[in-house]
């Protein structure tokens, strides 16, 4: 039986993840992180990033020649180059494709196929030394829906003796989510995850809104869907422009897979087609359960922006 589209490119995003979230980890042994400034609040580069991004986008070219990939440091990489080509990863992995394509998306094509990559979720963190809110984030869209992602997180856990260990999650719409076991939080919790670097007067007065019974602040968006999908927070709340598609897609996927939700703080959809703008303008919400709730107490002077 022939493996779709669909299939080949979660298999293929699972096992580049995976290589690249090494290469964040040699970057950050080697002491030399080639720190730059993008300009803006917050926005910096190191030579981790450019490397993993070379890494991945090279690798899905290659192993899915149609399919548009949009990486947050596209501005800045070379594909073409020989380093960019030394890098290329034609491994897939086999625990996704023993596993049957979901009826729905057993129809796409190739070339209807938008993946969105981070390669360094939590640069900032990284630069200083936050290993565990870094995650390498590759969300699989088609139709302008989140349908599949990887969010691998490099430093999930350290052996006797130092040595790190990642670990990769990944799901689908209708294949469920993997990698991870999810602890079902008691009725009535109100956790919810928010930015660290971030806390505007528009973010905080909807936390305040929803009277969280504690509040996590951890860096990179991908860490804050980590904390929902495996249970340990109830919402990722963030009011306010600042993250991008990149940032969401993946997490969106494997909440979805759960059964959850993502969307914009107003309830709308965040889509993920080829030519949309980059930034989620009007904030993230993501849920497993209870999303309307959150939504009802989002203050009336945000939801009235556009």
């Amino acid at each position: 039986m022939s493996v779709t589209p669909f299939m080949r490119a979660l298999a293929a995003s699972v096992a580049i993840s995976e290589k690249a979230g090494a290469v964040l980890r040699d970057v950050m042994a080697s002491g030399d992180l080639g720190i730059i400034d993008k300009g803006g609040q917050n926005n910096l580069q190191t030579i981790a990033d450019k490397k993993a991004q070379l890494l991945i986008v090279s690798s899905l070219m290659k192993q899915l020649p149609s399919a548009k990939i949009i990486g947050e440091e596209d501005d800045d990489c070379d594909y073409s180059s020989d380093e960019a080509q030394s890098m290329v990863i034609r491994e897939t992995s086999p625990e996704v494709l023993a596993l049957s394509c979901p009826e729905d998306l057993t129809s796409i094509k190739e070339e209807d196929l938008v993946i969105w990559v981070d390669p360094l979720d939590g640069t900032k963190e990284f630069t200083q030394g936050r290993k565990q809110d870094v995650t390498v984030l590759i969300g699989i869209a088609a139709y302008g829906n989140a349908v599949g992602g990887v969010i691998y997180q490099p430093w999930y856990s350290q052996k006797e003796g130092g040595e790190n260990t990642g670990r990769v999650m990944w799901g689908a719409v209708g294949l469920g989510a993997h990698g991870f076991t999810r602890a079902e939080p008691p009725a009535g919790r109100k956790v919810i995850t928010t930015t660290r670097s971030h806390m505007q007067k528009s973010v905080q007065d909807a936390i305040d809104s929803c009277k969280p019974d504690s509040l996590i602040q951890i860096g990179g968006s991908g860490s804050k869907c980590v904390l929902v999908a495996d249970g340990t927070a109830d919402a990722y709340l963030f009011a306010s422009p600042g993250t991008k598609k990149w940032d969401t897609c993946a997490g969106e996927a494997i909440i979805k897979a759960l059964g959850g939700t993502m969307t914009d703080v107003h309830g709308g959809p965040i889509k993920y087609d080829a030519d949309v703008e980059f930034p989620n303008r009007k904030g993230v919400l993501a849920t497993i359960r209870n999303h309307d709730f959150y939504l009802s107490k989002i203050p009336s002077d945000i939801m009235e922006r556009k």
